[in-house]
């Protein structure tokens, strides 16, 4: 990210905003306590779920899967993104809302969209390895190796970091001289280009064609690998077999439908919601999605379950 700093200092020079209001829950007191409260109970078993599951995987049997290696970094991906809103976000809601500098305004749409960008790489990274070993299975190994893991994670952060500052290099060429007022629980970007005085409208359709291509090429990726998948699924002969089969896959079928049914109605799908329901979409997949996806691999997977019953008993013998 060090080549975005010159564009941080170029937006500074250019702007006659220093500073941006951010507004965050519009609630009575006593309510903004128990959201508090709620936001930091559910920021606090989003980390230590990820990380459990991040070092489950290193110090475990599952660092020799690569499902399990894309997984772990998965779960980076989410720690980040919380990391990145909902601390700034429970200082707004315990504080009423609160000034941020532009430039920090900044940094946290663009360190919010790599990260989360590169969830959705990795989620079509993830079935793109599922489809190896469901429909290639004698040659999964040979092709699915450390190499070829390690080169897919590098081009998920590397691709995401690219788009992001492309997307950067646009909004830092606008003048900010409107309200300083941003009416929601983060700086993203579409608020970020209402504080615009310039002609945003080249710069919308340009995050509208990234934000649509980091989303849906990933979901298309993860369609047709499925579609692969649920044929060679079809052809197994025995009912158990199937079962088997498709049990590999559930897991990451439910977070892939968490993740993208609310970052398509956010970013992909024309902005026509009104503020209160882009605050709460945006609270479903910053909150609430990286809460859910530790919970819907370990309930539903056999490897983690037993990886976490092999580390328990380990530590009660010592």
């Amino acid at each position: 990210m060090e080549e975005l700093i010159p564009q941080f200092l170029e937006v500074q020079n250019k702007s006659s905003i220093n500073n941006v209001f951010v507004v965050g829950l519009r609630i009575h007191q006593s309510y903004r306590l128990v959201f508090f409260s709620l936001f930091t109970v559910t920021y606090a078993v989003t980390l230590t779920c990820n990380l459990l599951i991040i070092l489950l995987v290193f110090f475990s049997k599952l660092s020799h899967s690569p499902m399990y290696v894309l997984l772990s970094n998965l779960s980076l991906a989410e720690i980040l993104v919380t990391t990145t809103t909902v601390p700034p976000m429970l200082h707004i809601l315990i504080r009423n809302g609160t000034y941020f500098s532009l430039i920090g305004c900044f940094t946290q749409f663009c360190l919010f969209g790599v990260f989360l960008v590169t969830e959705s790489f990795l989620l079509s990274a993830m079935s793109y390895d599922r489809y190896l070993a469901i429909c290639k299975p004698l040659h999964y190994t040979l092709i699915m190796g450390p190499r070829l893991c390690f080169c897919l994670i590098l081009v998920c952060w590397a691709m995401s970091t690219l788009l992001l500052s492309i997307c950067f290099s646009f909004v830092a060429s606008l003048n900010f001289c409107r309200d300083d007022i941003i009416d929601h629980l983060y700086c993203d970007i579409i608020p970020i280009l209402k504080l615009s005085c310039s002609d945003v409208s080249t710069v919308e359709i340009i995050m509208y064609f990234f934000s649509s291509a980091s989303t849906m090429f990933p979901l298309l990726v993860i369609i047709s690998t499925y579609g692969f998948i649920i044929r060679a699924i079809a052809r197994i002969s025995s009912s158990k077999g199937k079962e088997k089969a498709f049990s590999t896959c559930s897991s990451h079928l439910g977070v892939v439908s968490t993740y993208y049914i609310t970052t398509i109605l956010v970013y992909v799908v024309p902005s026509g919601h009104s503020v209160i329901m882009n605050k709460v979409l945006s609270l479903l997949y910053t909150v609430v999605t990286p809460l859910m996806n530790p919970f819907i691999y370990t309930l539903r997977n056999q490897e983690i379950n037993a990886a976490i019953r092999q580390t328990l008993s380990s530590i009660t013998r010592s």
